[in-house]
């Protein structure tokens, strides 16, 4: 799936987010509208009808700047052809996803002549990741938004994909890793998100625990050992005991142990952790 195509898919799956986003302002009512255009066939990224305001939007996405015919006549294009169909007014807005070589001037317009005609553009790159990372509609975009520690940025987004619902967090997952691919190294999101999934998932914990109680009983034993070795054998109360000391009581037992002599340095060691 293309970058764009997968954006594509999005817009028209979540038109409502999209338009909320773009325009900075909540939307309700609105209807995803066909993309291709009259004439000879064009096809725009994103048509949506606004129904509360009356209008369309049209939203095209672009990984690179440059293209053929430019873009800003292509915009040109588009709005003939969109206004020609429905006859009503047309917001217009470029997505951005990548920033362009500086040499590259990013145009708002198309001017020849008499003809003048504007456009908007939003830069990803430049996009407040909270935003994003707060709507699962976005959230596969949130890779690509401003941040000067990117791979936080990226676990950040794991994070959020995992809190989603279970029918939800594989599909969005994977829109994630498309879009991350533009930025990152395929391997690196690849090993992040495999390893993000792995530790939200009830068998990586349980794994883990069991791992932590071997290493723990592993722990009580090595000191029953050692306290058979210095005072001799242990009854079986004086056993309970030490099974019963938190983890940090039993590492302060292992230090204490190396000075014992007999019982009667465990029964004073006992005391005095008692009393504190």
């Amino acid at each position: 799936m293309s970058f764009d195509n997968l954006c594509k898919l999005l817009s028209e799956k979540y038109p409502t987010n999209f338009a909320s986003w773009v325009l900075k302002t909540p939307q309700t009512n609105v209807e995803v509208l066909k993309t291709e255009l009259s004439i000879e066939p064009i096809r725009a990224d994103s048509v949506t009808f606004l129904q509360l305001q009356g209008r369309i939007l049209h939203l095209e996405f672009q990984t690179q700047w440059r293209s053929k015919p430019p873009l800003p006549l292509r915009m040109l294009d588009y709005w003939v052809r969109l206004y020609r169909l429905y006859r009503l007014p047309i917001t217009q807005v470029v997505v951005l996803l990548l920033p362009p070589p500086e040499t590259e001037v990013i145009e708002t317009r198309f001017t020849l002549e008499n003809t003048d005609h504007q456009y908007q553009v939003i830069r990803l790159w430049e996009e407040n990741s909270e935003l994003f990372l707060h709507d699962p509609a976005l959230l596969p975009l949130a890779p690509l938004t401003a941040t000067n520690e990117p791979q936080t940025l990226l676990q950040q987004v794991i994070q959020q994909v995992n809190e989603l619902e279970e029918e939800k967090r594989a599909e969005i997952s994977a829109y994630a890793q498309i879009v991350a691919g533009l930025k990152y190294e395929k391997d690196l999101v690849k090993r992040l998100f495999r390893e993000g999934m792995m530790r939200e998932s009830v068998i990586y914990q349980d794994i883990i625990r069991e791992g932590r109680e071997e290493g723990e009983q592993r722990e009580r034993s090595l000191i029953l050992r050692q306290l058979t070795r210095r005072v001799g054998e242990l009854p079986q109360p004086w056993r309970d005991r030490v099974n019963s000391l938190s983890l940090e009581q039993l590492e302060n037992l292992g230090e204490a142990l190396l000075d014992f002599q007999g019982m009667e340095d465990l029964e004073t060691w006992w005391r005095t952790l008692e009393e504190n």
